[in-house]
């Protein structure tokens, strides 16, 4: 591995697009009073962030942790129209999942997610039989317009062909469909910048310690920054409560007396070393209700999930043994042992659902969005799922602009006279992307690597070509930072001048995927941690 000598912060003049300092952002939070100040930077905060500012509104997003910290990077990576929802004939559901699924992965960020194609397989004694699914596979390609193909049957050879480990004893007939796959963390990220593009104020490892009170309405925030204990304020005419497992934590400062209004499912995943290629995913029937999803993912491959009720502090959420049993037992129905060797697993992660309060089995709950008001005027949004991003940005600024007395309509665009499929930053084609950055290398030095340019396409997309400048502008940038992964050193002092990152763990596992590949050693992270205390 390169060991790294002192490289400066880059483009440290405005001109050259890096971002402020912490101390600058925090005065710049303080001076002002913000139309809206967002609290919580998961998906559903970071999206209404960026719908907000692009209505017009000042905007400030501020998150305890890194954004997207928890649940938004630790889902299974899915941009999908929900299959399983079928079964309850929620058939309205599915069309607008798929379309927004579709503007996503086709429109919106082509850079940032791929097709992929999932194959059902049916075996004898299985809780579906063949022509269910191969009708499901059908009805749901339909109502994506067949958009990408149309749902059929195949024979397990056919299958195994693009699935090697696919288990085939009592096989008897594979259903195919096709949706979409992402990068989580990355999609997220690129959606704080697509914010702040449009004018939000972002701050991350910033935690609410209370709110501001204005005759009995909640009017802004009070903050301490994490990095070095700075204690601040936000003054904002409407407060959004977007902190996912934590938002009835924030409604009890709002209002100690405030009822529980959601409920936890958790989530658990494990990345494992792929024993050979594979070119599709499998998605396995459990029960009636519950698929087990294995998915090329990241070089990797990607087992889960998990949904049992979750009622501890939802910081402490993890995967546990009984977890990575239940994985590998689920994946079993399917995969041959030898794809499902613990010594295979790299990492393991585990998010929260946010549900809807009420009885019932988790796994049959819906995955609504709901917004409510506090006896304090602040608005709180929880629920929802990652394929729907954008439309619950879209939900949440129209319930902002119907709100009693209309705070905020007069100062705001309403939604429908916005673009209405705004691209995010980077958007290109990555396999252009990835030429370009193959054949235009340095001249006196090593070309890139194809592995490394291909990560860099379907990551950053036309930004890529900055990571590329600052890898030939300083050769020590342009090694690996190990030699197992294809990310570049460039990538961490991008991170840390251009994407907010502070800490290693916020490079390693959410710019990068070195963490997931299982290849964060404590020499990459002295490197990064040592890359990271150069910032001017």
């Amino acid at each position: 591995m390169t060991t790294l000598q002192s490289v400066p912060a880059l483009g440290t003049h405005p001109a050259s697009g890096s971002l402020p300092s912490r101390a600058e952002t925090r005065d710049q939070l303080s001076r002002a009073t913000y139309d809206l100040l967002v609290i919580g930077g998961g998906i559903l905060g970071i999206s209404t962030a960026w719908h907000a500012a692009q209505s017009g509104l000042r905007v400030a997003l501020v998150d305890a942790g890194d954004f997207a910290g928890a649940t938004s990077s630790a889902s299974s990576k899915l941009l999908h129209g929900g299959l399983r929802y079928l079964q309850t004939g929620a058939v309205k559901l599915v069309a607008e999942n798929h379309f927004e699924r579709r503007a996503v992965s086709r429109e919106v960020a082509p850079h940032l997610a791929n097709p992929l194609t999932f194959y059902l397989p049916v075996y004898k004694g299985g809780p579906h039989g063949a022509a269910k699914l191969g009708a499901g596979v059908f009805a749901y390609s339909a109502l994506s317009a067949f958009g990408d193909g149309v749902g059929h049957v195949i024979s397990p050879a056919k299958a195994q062909r693009d699935v090697p480990e696919l288990r085939t004893d009592d096989l008897k007939a594979v259903a195919v469909y096709r949706d979409d796959q992402m990068n989580d963390a990355r999609m997220a990220l690129m959606t704080v910048r697509a914010a702040v593009d449009a004018g939000a104020v972002v701050l991350n490892h910033a935690a609410v310690t209370g709110l501001r009170f204005t005759r009995g309405r909640v009017t802004g925030a009070e903050l301490k920054d994490s990095t070095d204990g700075t204690e601040f304020g936000v003054d904002a005419r409407l407060v959004l409560n977007a902190t996912g497992p934590w938002v009835d934590h924030l409604r009890k400062m709002e209002d100690p007396n405030a009822a529980p209004s959601i409920r936890l499912s958790k989530g658990a995943h494990l990345v494992l070393k792929r024993t050979r290629p594979w070119r599709a995913a499998l998605a396995t029937p459990i029960d009636k209700y519950r698929i087990t999803f294995a998915l090329p993912w990241e070089d990797m491959l990607l087992l889960g999930t998990t949904d049992e009720e979750y009622e501890g502090d939802p910081a402490d959420v993890a995967v546990t043994e009984a977890d990575t049993a239940q994985i590998l037992d689920e994946a079993a129905f399917s995969i041959k042992d030898q794809q499902l060797s613990r010594d295979l697993i790299t990492y393991s992660f585990a998010g929260l659902r946010v549900l809807p309060g009420g009885p019932g089995d988790t796994s049959k709950a819906k995955r609504e969005t709901v917004v409510t008001e506090g006896r304090g005027g602040m608005l709180s949004v929880a629920g929802g799922k990652w394929t729907t991003f954008r439309h619950i940005g879209r939900t949440v600024m129209n319930k902002l602009a119907a709100l009693p007395g209309h705070p905020l309509a007069e100062d705001m665009e309403p939604m429908n006279a916005l673009p209405r499929k705004l691209p995010l930053p980077g958007i290109a084609n990555p396999n252009a992307v990835a030429h370009r950055l193959l054949i235009d290398g340095p001249a006196p030095g090593p070309r890139m690597a194809p592995d490394t340019a291909r990560h860099l396409a379907t990551h950053y997309g036309s930004l890529a070509f900055d990571i590329a400048r600052l890898a030939n502008e300083n050769p020590e940038l342009a090694e690996r930072v190990h030699p197992d992964a294809p990310e570049i050193w460039a990538q961490v002092a991008y991170a840390r001048d251009h994407e907010w990152a502070e800490t290693a763990d916020d490079v390693l596992r959410r710019r990068t995927t070195l963490t997931i590949r299982g290849l964060a050693t404590d020499d990459v992270r002295e490197g990064v941690e040592k890359l990271l205390a150069d910032r001017d």
